[in-house]
């Protein structure tokens, strides 16, 4: 019976929370793989193991997997009888039609009442491999490695493993607000903290209409994409052009970006406490821009009541843009767009800005009036990955409607 043995790594060291970060695994393997062929999953003696329909389609279910939390590592595997005949017969049937030139056999016993130890089932599986094939055993190197799990019940081997993208399962960490700007590192941000097991909240602010539309599109684009690693996904599009010019008519230029920002926190921190989320999340890296440098970035968090995590603020330029190809956002977030930091933006911003100053100006404007003003206008976009959670496709959007 084909079958996936799925390995973890960071959840095994999790004590007496093990079970709940397991559960979470096994969920959103059944949720990742929906409509894929997929019959069921099953905790198997520290591994995972999904098993597969006739129907299954394995490249829609390895493409899956490389996107689900968790996983360190995964195979495509044969379940067989817990007998050497019938794991001898089963891998010789594989290999048929099977070049390589160099082999081994690495066996791992989590059933120890298994007659043969992992050395034995190394030694006598390889000569009847060698022996089929006249194929060189190569301990060190070898071109094709043939795992075997010894389990209770029953054996499985696989030919190579793939590697998982580690981390922990979405959901595990709570609920954060991402604020997704739209440029490159925010879904680069979003994607980290999605890896350490929190369930990510979008927030975009955007200018429309007094600008064009294309950054909001590809605020949709990205939380599209980002959803195939968490399944389900809220999109809160905040209209931040008219908050603006209130901005500008009442703030000195050079501080109108730290307005802004703190304005932005505000409001997403209003969305935060809507989604029940316990952090704010930003994509900002520290000395990248003026309104990141340190003195700023402390003005801009005072605003906000929960905590502000920056999973970029130590990383250069360059890494984060490896990443983000990496995610296949990079093409998304170049595309030229007329985003809200480019509304009404001073040409000399401060780098060095003041609390008591900025404090002074903000005493000046409706700061209530003006989150409420974010709050009641903007829209709420839904999506899922599997789309319906029935059938393989790519995410859409589920439901759409104002706040």
């Amino acid at each position: 019976m084909r079958c996936v043995m799925i390995h973890y790594n960071e959840i095994g060291l999790k004590g007496k929370n093990q079970p709940l970060f397991l559960r979470r695994l096994e969920s959103n393997l059944l949720r990742s793989t929906a409509g894929a062929g997929v019959r069921r999953v099953e905790q198997r003696s520290g591994r995972m193991v999904l098993y597969l329909g006739r129907e299954a389609d394995w490249e829609v279910i390895r493409g899956r997997l490389r996107s689900v939390f968790g996983i360190a590592n995964f195979s495509l595997a044969e379940r067989v009888e817990p007998d050497m005949a019938a794991l001898k017969a089963a891998v010789g049937n594989a290999l048929e039609g099977r070049t390589f030139r160099s082999f081994k056999v690495a066996a791992r016993r989590a059933y120890k009442q298994f007659p043969l130890t992992s050395e034995d089932i190394n030694r006598e599986l390889g000569a009847f491999v060698q022996g089929q094939t006249q194929v060189a055993v190569d301990l060190e190197q070898p071109e094709l490695t043939i795992h075997v799990e010894v389990l209770p019940r029953d054996l499985y081997f696989s030919f190579g493993r793939e590697a998982g993208p580690g981390g922990l399962p979405v959901g595990v960490s709570g609920r954060v607000v991402s604020l997704l700007s739209g440029g490159i590192d925010s879904p680069v941000a979003a994607h980290r903290l999605m890896k350490r097991g929190c369930q990510v909240v979008f927030v975009h602010f955007h200018s429309f209409p007094f600008l064009d539309g294309t950054s909001r599109d590809k605020a949709v684009e990205l939380a599209q994409l980002l959803t195939r690693f968490q399944y389900q996904s809220h999109l809160y599009l905040v209209p931040f052009g008219e908050i603006q010019r209130e901005v500008v008519v009442g703030a000195p230029a050079p501080l109108r970006v730290v307005l802004y920002r703190r304005l932005m926190g505000r409001i997403a921190e209003q969305i935060a406490r809507r989604e029940q989320a316990k952090a704010l999340v930003t994509g900002e890296s520290l000395g990248q821009v003026a309104s990141q440098t340190l003195e700023n970035l402390a003005v801009i968090e005072e605003a906000v009541g929960m905590p502000v995590l920056r999973p970029l603020i130590g990383s250069d330029k360059e890494e984060i843009v490896q990443q983000a190809r990496a995610l296949q956002t990079y093409d998304i977030s170049i595309i030229p767009d007329q985003d809200c930091c480019r509304l009404f933006v001073p040409r000399h911003p401060a780098t060095f800005s003041s609390l008591d100053e900025v404090r002074a100006v903000e005493s000046q404007l409706p700061i209530e009036k003006l989150v409420q003003m974010g709050l009641d206008q903007m829209e709420i976009q839904a999506f899922e990955f599997p789309e319906g959670s029935r059938e393989p496709g790519t995410p859409g959007v589920a439901e759409s409607r104002e706040g």
